[in-house]
C-alpha cells in the first residue's frame, strides 16, 4: 500500500497559550513495498510524525493518504512498533505474539500456528512458553516484532524499535527485520538515529530538519538487495552514509528557529 503525507503538520498549544509547532509541513510519498528510514535531530518531531501517520494523532493541517484515500483514524492495514516492546508480562511469548489474532477472533489453532511459525523465524522457538521477564532485550524486541507481523499489516511504522539495544544485538535484530520484510514486502517507514542502520535497511533515507521538522533531504540508497552486514564496508555504502550525514550536519550547525 502506498503511504503519503500531504502538507502535514502538528502544532501544539504551549503553556502560555502560544502555538508550539511539533513538525511540518511535510510532504512525501512511500511507494508500496518500499522500505524508507527517517532520521533527524532529537526533538524534531519524528515520533509525532509516526503517530500522525498511524492515525493516532490528529494533524493540525494537511492529511495522511493511504492508497490515495484520507486516513482519519487508526487502520488495521497499519502496524506500529515503538522502542518499548510493551509485551504483556502475564502472557507467554507465544501468547504475546498471538494476541492480535486472538483479538481478531481467530481460532486458537490458527493463531498458535502463525505464532509458532514466527517464533521459528525469529529464533525464539525455544522460548515460546517463557515470559517477557525471562527474555533479554533483543529477544523481547524480536517477540514484539513477531506480534506486529502476526497482524500481517500492509504498512509498518517503526519508531526507534531497536534504540535501547546494544550495537551487536541491534544489528542482529535489524537483519531479522529485513529478512522478514523481504518475504512480505510491506510498505515500511522506520525512525532511527543510526545512519548506518538507515542506509543498511532502507531504499531511501528521509532527513528531517530541527523542530519543527521538515524533510530537507531524500537520499536514495543504491545498494542491491538482499543486503548483509558486510555491505557496510563497501565504498557505495560509505558514500551514501556520508550524504545522509552531511544533510544531518547541516541541520545541527544551523541556527534554531
Amino acid at each position: 500500500m502506498q503511504l503519503a503525507a500531504r502538507g502535514l503538520s502538528v502544532v501544539y498549544t504551549g503553556p502560555d497559550g502560544e502555538p508550539l509547532p511539533a513538525f511540518g509541513p511535510v510532504t512525501f510519498s512511500i511507494a508500496s513495498g518500499s522500505f524508507v528510514c527517517l532520521v533527524g535531530p532529537s526533538g524534531c518531531g519524528k515520533s509525532t510524525l509516526i503517530r500522525t501517520l498511524a492515525g493516532l494523532q490528529r494533524p493540525t493541517r494537511g492529511e495522511v493518504l493511504l492508497e490515495g484515500a484520507p486516513l482519519r483514524e487508526p487502520s488495521p492495514d497499519i502496524g506500529v512498533m515503538f522502542q518499548d516492546p510493551t509485551l504483556m508480562p502475564w502472557r507467554t511469548v507465544r501468547d504475546n505474539i498471538a494476541l492480535p489474532l486472538e483479538l481478531a477472533g481467530a481460532p486458537r489453532a490458527q493463531r498458535y500456528a502463525v505464532a509458532d511459525a514466527l517464533l521459528l523465524k525469529l529464533g525464539l522457538a525455544g522460548f515460546s512458553l517463557s515470559y517477557p521477564a525471562e527474555l533479554s532485550g533483543g529477544m523481547a524486541q524480536r517477540a514484539a516484532l513477531g506480534r506486529l507481523l502476526a497482524q500481517k499489516p500492509a504498512v509498518l511504522l517503526l519508531d526507534e524499535p531497536f534504540g535501547a539495544l546494544d550495537a551487536q544485538t541491534r544489528e542482529q535484530v535489524g537483519m531479522d527485520l529485513l529478512t522478514m520484510w523481504a518475504e512480505e514486502r510491506q510498505t515500511a517507514l522506520m525512525v532511527t538515529h543510526d545512519i548506518n542502520e538507515a542506509v543498511l535497511l532502507a531504499d531511501r533515507v528521509l532527513v528531517m530538519s530541527r523542530r519543527p521538522g521538515q524533510i530537507v533531504a531524500d537520499v536514495s540508497v543504491p545498494l542491491a538487495r538482499p543486503r548483509s552486514v558486510n555491505d557496510q564496508y563497501s565504498p557505495l555504502f560509505a558514500e551514501t552514509a556520508q550524504r545522509v550525514r552531511a544533510a544531518l550536519n547541516r541541520q545541527s550547525h544551523s541556527s534554531p528557529a
